[in-house]
């Protein structure tokens, strides 16, 4: 079972770090089966699974029902779990209870939290109560009505400042890794040598210590075309649809169930 450790050691020693998001029973037992190092329950589940606009709605108990799930089905990977909006920023006790609740509850290993200077005092307060955390700069999709919608971080000089010294703010305060999203892959790079807690990219280049997806672009469930930094390794989606369609069809047909597929009667 991987640790918060087990990553700070695997960036001491050069080893790439592969993370995937999980929202559910059985895509934690696949990553198990996967050699992924990070199961991340990320609250993109709002998204990819629930139909919102994006991941503001995002409640805590809908946070810990995905993560319980998840927790049933894994083996292997570190178990981290997204803090949603307005679940730590506002009451460090609101904080500290919430992040609990993902631990106790939801059976995670480690929280993730967005934004840099202004949470230093949350990360430190969740130490103390021996929570590990997970730190995520650049695009922060929590703050998307300031940022302005999805947009690439960090690309001008005092950005690129800013975002580089909340890595090493965090970094001091005690965070064992940190993701960072839609930036300049010269920016991550600078970062990656910058800190020793290892830095886990998605749209960030190829210099990271490791790398994270959202699961199901991985495998092509969504719809429209993919992303710029998402690499498609399946359509599912096309698959899923088509086996549908065939069991739909058959079924008008009279096809499906066959004899093979029903059972008699003794005697």
């Amino acid at each position: 079972m991987k640790t918060p450790s087990s990553l700070i050691e695997m960036k001491r020693k050069g080893e790439k770090i592969a993370a995937l998001t999980a929202y559910d029973y059985p895509t934690a037992q696949i990553l198990s089966l996967s050699g992924i190092d990070v199961a991340l329950v990320g609250d993109s589940l709002g998204m990819v699974k629930l139909g919102y606009e994006s991941t503001l709605p995002v409640s805590m108990e809908e946070m810990i029902h995905h993560v319980k799930a998840v927790k049933r089905g894994i083996s292997g990977p570190l178990l981290v779990a997204d803090m949603p909006y307005l679940s730590y920023e506002i009451e460090l006790k609101e904080a500290l209870k919430n992040a609990g609740r993902l631990i106790k509850e939801g059976g995670a290993q480690a929280v993730k939290i967005e934004g840099g200077e202004a949470l230093v005092p949350v990360v430190k307060e969740l130490l103390k109560i021996h929570i590990p955390v997970m730190g995520h700069l650049g695009l922060t999709p929590q703050s998307l009505n300031r940022l302005g919608g999805y947009k690439v971080q960090g690309r001008d000089l005092n950005g690129a400042k800013k975002i580089l010294e909340d890595a090493k703010r965090l970094e001091k305060a005690g965070i064992f890794a940190l993701v960072l999203e839609c930036v300049p892959a010269d920016l991550a790079k600078k970062i990656t040598a910058a800190v020793s807690i290892p830095t886990i990219g998605i749209g960030a280049g190829p210099f990271c210590d490791g790398q994270i997806l959202v699961s199901d672009d991985l495998w092509g469930l969504g719809e429209g075309p993919a992303l710029k930094f998402v690499k498609r390794y399946a359509n599912l989606r096309e698959i899923m649809t088509e086996s549908a369609r065939r069991y739909s069809q058959e079924v008008r047909k009279g096809v499906f169930p066959a004899s093979e597929h029903s059972f008699s009667s003794k005697g």
